[in-house]
This record gives structure tokens, C-alpha cells and sequence, in this order.
């Protein structure tokens, strides 16, 4: 260890022995990642330094990319790191583009390309968006699916307003009319709940469509809305917020989600995530 290494690295490193004993002995049967996004404002200043922290902290999965870095400078960081990047993200436009989208999924080593915002105006996400998102989201799956990489959408709490030109929400209509072949889907468990759905509930509904899981808490005594955004205060520590965790992983396990990456969007992730790990390794 080098003899400059900070005191907050040094505690992390501590930590790490916790998060992989929450991985081998806890309620869930596969390890946990954590999303590169948690971290937006640490690695634009030092992004070796951050994949270090990642490391400590146990973590053996990231999904990327990050900012300031190429996926070719994250994919050789993360694997002189012994970490895995199974997922990334991909941008509404660049679905348009989907060779390019495949061409940073191979260089990432990823199995999954997840998008997590669909354009529209404002806080109105209309029934038309969702139509285009569909037509979309079925012709890039296809071009994916053909290349090896699976599809997911992830959910931004805008898409469980209702659907006016039919029954449940807007969510229900893309699921439903997306092709199950080409098409799955991230559960966001924070924006889920943003948006008045119950997790547990779409999980059990939906089973296999989704294929990953964003590990987030809402703060209890908080109503969402439609917007698709909420203050960072809002994002708590797993465990501490209206999810039902317990409930959660075991239906993961149920229905065969191997990935699940904890995100914090808070503005205090550095002591949030290891008190999340600390409450997963409690399951």
C-alpha cells in the first residue's frame, strides 16, 4: 500500500471484507455492482483514484461508462482491476445508431445496454413518446440481440402515468408492446416508487422482462409525481426508505436477475454506499 493513500481509502478497504461477505452470505445469490453514475463527480477529477474506491469497497462489478474516461481507458482500468463491466449505457439517439451502440458494448465486455431516458417535453411524457419509444427500442433490441447484447430499458418514474388510450400505465403499454425478444428492462427502484408503482408488485407481474435491478431507496414520507426527478436528498441509504428489500431480492433470485447495481444519487455517497452494503450484508 502506498504510503499516500488517503485515510478515507483506508477505511474503504476495511469495508471491503464486509461487501463481499454481504456477496457470498447474503439474502441474494449473486454479487452486487455498483453504477459508475454514483460516483459523477469523482471521476471527471481523478478516475483511477475512484476505480480504486470501487475496489475497496468490494465491489467486482461496475456499469459503465464513466465520465472522463474512454470505454477503452475504463475496460483496461477495470480489468487491471479484476472488475467486470456487464452492463452499460447508452443514450435515446445513439439507439438510433446501433452498430455504435454494439461497437462500446464489445469493447466494455458487456452483456446489456441499458437506456434510461426517453425524450418528451417537459414533465409531459405522452403516449406518443412512448409509441416512438417502442418502435425504437424493438428495432435497436433486434440489431443487439443479433450481436449478442441483450436490450433493457430503464424505467424513470414519468413512464407510470396513466395510459390514456388504454388500461394501466404508460410503463404496462411499453412492456406490452415491446418484443420480448429483443426487449427487457431495468428495474429502478427509486424511480419506481417515484412514480407511485410498487416494485414488488411489477416484479411479480412482469418476472423475466427484467434482467437488471437499480438498487436505490426513496425517503419514507415522500409522495413522487410524473417527472422523472426528485432533490438528492430524497435518495437514502438501502434499507432506510420505502422499499421492501427482503421482498426485492428474494423475487430476483426467483426470477433469475444475476445483476444488480446499487446507485446513489444522493450528495453523500462516499458514507451511503458502504452503510448500503452494511444493511445488504445484514439480509
Amino acid at each position: 500500500m502506498k504510503t499516500n493513500i488517503s485515510f478515507l481509502t483506508c477505511c474503504l478497504l476495511l469495508l471491503s471484507t464486509y461487501a463481499l461477505s454481504a456477496q457470498k452470505k447474503g439474502l441474494y445469490k449473486h454479487a452486487f455492482g455498483v453504477q459508475c453514475w454514483t460516483f459523477r463527480d469523482h471521476f471527471p477529477k481523478a478516475p483511477i483514484e475512484t476505480l480504486d474506491k470501487i475496489k475497496a469497497m468490494g465491489f467486482t462489478e461496475v456499469e459503465g461508462g464513466a465520465s472522463g474516461m474512454t470505454m477503452e481507458a475504463l475496460r483496461k482500468a477495470c480489468d487491471e482491476r479484476g472488475l467486470k463491466i456487464p452492463s452499460i449505457g447508452a443514450g435515446y439517439e445513439m439507439l438510433s445508431k446501433p452498430m455504435e451502440v454494439v461497437k462500446q458494448a464489445k469493447i466494455a465486455g458487456a452483456n446489456f445496454v441499458m437506456c434510461a431516458w426517453i425524450p418528451h417535453k417537459g414533465d409531459d411524457f405522452t403516449f406518443e413518446d412512448a409509441q416512438k419509444a417502442v418502435a425504437l427500442f424493438n428495432e435497436a433490441g433486434k440489431v443487439l440481440k443479433e450481436n449478442g447484447i441483450t436490450f433493457c430499458y430503464h424505467n424513470h418514474g414519468y413512464e407510470f402515468r396513466p395510459n390514456p388510450k388504454g388500461e394501466g400505465t404508460l410503463m404496462d403499454y411499453i412492456i406490452q408492446n415491446t418484443n420480448p425478444a429483443y426487449v427487457s428492462f431495468e428495474l429502478d427502484i427509486l424511480w419506481a416508487l417515484h412514480g407511485g408503482a410498487d416494485p414488488v408488485k411489477l416484479m411479480k407481474k412482469y418476472g423475466s422482462r427484467w434482467q437488471l435491478i437499480h438498487a436505490k431507496d426513496f425517503k419514507k414520507g415522500v409522495v413522487g409525481d410524473f417527472t422523472g426527478h426528485t432533490p438528492a436528498e430524497n435518495d437514502v441509504v438501502l434499507g432506510t426508505g420505502q422499499a421492501n428489500w427482503k421482498a426485492l431480492l428474494k423475487l430476483a433470485n426467483k426470477i433469475g436477475i444475476k445483476h444488480i447495481f446499487i446507485e446513489d444519487e444522493s450528495n453523500n455517497e462516499m458514507v451511503n454506499v458502504p452503510k448500503s452494503i452494511e444493511y445488504l450484508k445484514s439480509l
